[in-house]
């Protein structure tokens, strides 16, 4: 590990020598590549430097309490000792984390999928609570929220909605969400007062850039038409509604949340994209399935991942066995407690793993 890590020094090292050349100032490109690769270096540059500091402390302590007669001094060289030993052995745990293998997505925007599972109208209410959940988190993070594609009910539910956040590293903490999360509570509509179980599904897909993945024109039909449902004055009058097919995957999509064609043609375009790049990350998931089963939350969208329990007020991560009697602050957007604890659960599993094959 420390070999490792001297030489990422030296590596680091180097990209600040070469972003302070006038060459590499005047190449935007190169300058940004730069730029972000030692952004990404400069959390582990800066825990293995407290590190070495911490290391050279204690050999310093014990120096001066090989060396120092006086009472006084000798305490506070203990002291030091003690508080650089801790430090040392949680900057050793932090610098193994900080080593992982990075998920080469994990800096990307994402775009979310939330469909209605069982439960009829149920089911689409809770996805629209689901989404709006979402939306207050990234709110809270000064994250950007669009819609791309939905589908809504009559009475205020979602039967699907697909929108992107964009946010730096937003899929590096969303991408837990996927899984099916299942709501427990008496329906509005219920008289008996009976508690129905519902469910809807959650996908959480990194933005395809255009490297990531091309389409074939030949494999894409493109229909116009007019947008229908609520919209403003522009709804049934111009044919802005955009609708693509992809014959190999049978994927479709509808786009009219926008006035001009053009706008949603993008839309469609863009999302498609993510769901074609999406697909072939789960295949790939698939072939590393020892890999997979290693992490959490980023796996089988089939799984149960979550119970919103509203008569006891509860919600439950079941991969982490995690309870939370705060539901109504979670379901306005407040998650980064389960986040936070999904993401070092995550990170000791792998750590747990990676020391298994050293």
């Amino acid at each position: 590990m420390f070999d490792k890590l001297e030489d990422l020094l030296l590596h680091y090292q180097e990209i600040m020598n070469m972003l302070s050349e006038p060459d590499v100032a005047n190449d935007s490109k190169r300058f940004q590549k730069l730029m972000k690769e030692q952004a990404e270096l400069t959390p582990i540059v800066e825990a293995y430097e407290e590190y070495k500091q911490c290391k050279q402390n204690i050999e310093d302590s014990l120096a001066m309490l090989d060396e120092e007669s006086d009472e006084e001094m000798r305490e506070l060289a203990k002291e030091e000792l003690n508080e650089s030993k801790d430090r040392v052995e949680e900057l050793e745990d932090t610098l193994k984390i900080l080593l992982l293998p990075k998920d080469p997505n994990d800096d990307k925007n994402v775009v979310v999928e939330i469909r209605a599972g069982a439960g009829g109208d149920e089911a689409a209410l809770f996805a629209a609570e689901i989404y709006r959940m979402y939306a207050h988190y990234a709110e809270g993070r000064g994250w950007k929220i669009e819609v791309l594609e939905s589908e809504e009910t009559g009475i205020g539910g979602m039967k699907s909605i697909n929108f992107m956040v964009t946010g730096n590293g937003a899929y590096s903490v969303l991408k837990y969400e996927s899984g099916v999360h299942r709501v427990q509570r008496v329906p509005e509509t219920e008289s008996g007062g009976r508690i129905h179980t519902s469910t809807i599904t959650v996908a959480v897909m990194p933005e395809a850039e255009d490297v990531d993945i091309e389409i074939n024109d030949n494999d894409i039909r493109i229909d116009v038409m007019r947008a229908s449902g609520n919209g403003g004055q522009c709804v049934n009058t111009t044919d802005s509604a955009v609708r693509l097919t992809h014959y190999p995957t049978g994927i479709v999509i509808y786009s009219q949340t926008e006035k001009s064609q053009l706008q949603n043609k993008n839309k469609a375009f863009a999302l498609l994209k993510t769901k074609l790049y999406d697909l072939e990350l789960q295949r790939q998931q698939a072939e590393a399935s020892a890999e997979r089963l290693s992490q959490i939350g980023t796996g089988d969208r089939s799984e149960k991942i979550r119970t919103y329990n509203f008569p006891q007020g509860r919600v439950t991560d079941h991969r982490i066995n995690l309870t939370l009697y705060k539901l109504d602050k979670i379901m306005n957007g407040d998650i980064q407690e389960i986040l936070d604890a999904l993401i070092a659960a995550d990170q000791a599993k792998r750590l747990s793993k990676m020391n298994e094959a050293v």
